[in-house]
């Protein structure tokens, strides 16, 4: 496919600090494809996001984002259309603010609205409440919201932007398994809403890779260990290598679940 068609394009990326921290890094994101991005600690995944969004800088290689390329082009304008749920915007938000003002904050890539909200604005959050399934939740505190409220606010204020690539890094971490499951359940409806953005999941769970996750992209060690479509990256050998441990991947109605087999060499 042409260039242009691609969401994210990463060629031979390299980043170092003190150390290696990714290494010939090649990704590409087509338009209409979700990915996941898996791996165990340490393996790369949040220095990826952290690049993409010009957070780290690359030493070598590309990295181009909604056709745009990184040293061509303001990042800083670049991520307004892009939506970022994190735990670092997470714990920057007011106890005090209700899910109305930080959906509609998301507007202006600023944490704590104040001012007069206008008129449009309060429309749009109106709008995509409904769209979050989340109305009864407009007027209460932050602070009164449970996590998986609070995940679906923040998903709100990253679409406050009409962004065109959503990435959620490790969104439900601190879940317990039935909010989990809903939020995830709710993932898949957002997607087949028309004009719903890319979606990037970074996880380190393979239970959280549903459906509407058509591509993995696998990590270890600061390099691509697998990519592509689901099916055919999701083995037990994979996983196997990029864990570092002997596992099994099975597979029901579409759904994954990964157990560690036994090891007398292991000792965790």
């Amino acid at each position: 496919m042409k260039s242009g068609s691609a969401v994210i394009e990463v060629s031979a990326l390299r980043v170092e600090r003190e150390a290696v921290i990714l290494e010939s890094i090649d990704w590409r994101v087509e338009r209409g494809e979700h990915w996941a991005i898996l791996g165990a600690n340490g393996s790369g995944k949040t220095s990826l996001l952290r690049a993409l969004t010009g957070y780290l800088p690359p030493t070598a290689g590309q990295i181009r984002v909604l056709g745009e390329t990184y040293g061509r082009f303001d990042w800083r304008e670049l991520r307004t259309r892009i939506g970022l749920v994190s735990s670092s915007v997470h714990q920057m938000m007011e106890d005090s603010e209700t899910a109305l003002k930080a959906i509609v904050s998301g507007r202006y890539a600023q944490i704590g609205y104040w001012g007069e909200m206008r008129d449009e604005d309060r429309r749009a959050a109106d709008a995509i409440l409904r769209r979050i399934e989340a109305r009864e939740l407009r007027e209460r505190p932050w602070r009164f919201l449970s996590q998986g409220e609070r995940q679906r606010v923040l998903i709100g204020r990253a679409l406050m932007a009409s962004p065109r690539l959503l990435i959620l890094d490790e969104p439900c971490a601190g879940l317990d398994p039935v909010a989990r499951e809903h939020f995830l359940q709710f993932l898949s409806r957002l997607a087949r809403a028309r004009g719903a953005p890319t979606m990037v999941l970074v996880t380190h769970h393979v239970e959280e890779i549903v459906p509407l996750f058509s591509h993995v992209l696998v990590l270890k060690a600061g390099r691509v260990l697998a990519a592509g479509p689901r099916a055919r990256v999701l083995t037990s050998a994979t996983l196997s290598n990029a864990f570092a441990a002997p596992v099994r991947l099975t597979r029901a109605r579409g759904r994954y679940a990964l157990s560690v087999r036994p090891h007398r060499g292991i000792v965790i």
